[in-house]
């Protein structure tokens, strides 16, 4: 059964909430964030190692990207890179990978996930994969993953479920709603009905083109028009021809929350999504007055607490009287920003495009 699962690892993203360490040229997936000493894109490839085949894994990414995948994941073959040649959000990303599976092994059963998330248990997540993968085998369902909420966090979307189950531990889907206002997120975790959407889905070829073929016929068309195409010299140009036609859709909006064989499996395997600097905080280690330096070597703080502090290695750096900061220097630029203000980095990246241009994107 372990030769018909396959994994779809999403790395297009240009991560841009973690300017300056993420750029264009070298997005987040690609960085060492936590200091681990492995990027955020080789954890994840190595999760599903212990998951799928390695044959069986595919990345898909922005074309600008595929010789950063190949730096470092140079054990995956050149076919297993699926390179965008523009950004059209999740939905023709999907529709491309499980197009290709399914013309290699038409009983072939998908976990989708980004490149970027921290898992802090990974046998956990492996046993809900696993189990989700065989239900998705022979079920016709698509699945997906919903984090026990720890808080009512604004941050993330949330997903109701109710107590109809599909194979006793799959809930069907009752709503969607994407990152909510406090009261409402308050009111979504008091009622224990709502999850997390993590963003990770699971389903087989055959349910998830269906499902395409149903609520987006013309992506569906688009690459159903490439069969010949697929896993040949042709797949290149035909792919770059292909994204045209497509509309900046999600899964999520385009699928998920219109189909009516949806099921979540709720779990918590200690799951971030690792959005923000403050994400990042809050999993890094703090010295006693709640101090995160990554990496720590030569950092001094003075009258300092709660600071997230993210500086080149073997630089010193003197920080004093700050509090609940964020201090960020990476490529000839230095980012010094209240962590309450952290949301406006994605403006705060605008503005620089628009005074320097693309010099420090």
């Amino acid at each position: 059964m372990m030769k018909n699962y396959y994994a779809v690892i999403m790395a297009g993203g240009i991560g841009s909430r973690f300017w300056p360490i993420s750029r264009s040229a070298h997005p987040k997936q690609f960085i060492d964030i936590l200091g681990t000493g492995k990027t955020l894109i080789q954890t994840t490839y190595e999760r599903f190692l212990k998951i799928v085949p390695a044959e069986n894994i595919y990345i898909v990414t922005n074309e600008n990207y595929v010789a950063l995948v190949k730096e470092q994941l140079p054990e995956i073959d050149e076919s297993q890179i699926l390179g965008e040649p523009v950004m059209r959000n999740t939905a023709p990303c999907v529709a491309y990978a499980s197009h290709k599976i399914n013309m290699l092994n038409p009983e072939a059963s998908i976990v989708v996930a980004p490149s970027d998330h921290l898992i802090l248990n990974p046998e956990r997540f492996i046993a809900d994969i696993q189990n989700s993968l065989e239900a998705a085998s022979r079920n016709n369902c698509l699945i997906t993953l919903g984090i026990k909420p720890s808080r009512p966090d604004t941050g993330y979307g949330y997903i109701q479920f109710t107590e109809e189950t599909l194979d006793n531990d799959f809930h069907k889907v009752k709503t969607f709603t994407e990152k909510p206002n406090l009261e409402l997120a308050k009111t979504f975790v008091q009622s224990g009905e709502f999850l997390w959407n993590a963003g990770i889905f699971v389903w087989s070829a055959k349910s998830i083109i269906q499902a395409f073929e149903q609520y987006l016929p013309e992506m569906n068309d688009t690459f159903k028009d490439g069969a010949k195409s697929f896993n040949t010299d042709n797949e290149h140009s035909f792919i770059q021809n292909a994204y045209y036609q497509c509309t900046n859709i999600s899964i999520d909006y385009g699928i998920m929350e219109k189909a009516d064989n949806v099921y979540i499996l709720p779990t918590d395997f200690g799951w971030s999504d690792l959005g923000t600097w403050a994400s990042v905080y809050e999993l890094a280690d703090k010295d006693y007055l709640g101090n995160a330096v990554i990496p720590p070597d030569r950092v001094i703080m003075y009258d300092s607490s709660n600071c997230m502090v993210n500086v080149p290695k073997g630089k010193l750096v003197i920080l004093q009287g700050l509090d609940d900061y964020i201090v960020v220097e990476a490529n000839n630029t230095l980012m010094i920003c209240h962590k309450d203000k952290e949301q406006s980095v994605k403006q705060i990246v605008a503005d620089v495009k628009s005074k320097f241009g693309n010099e420090f994107i």
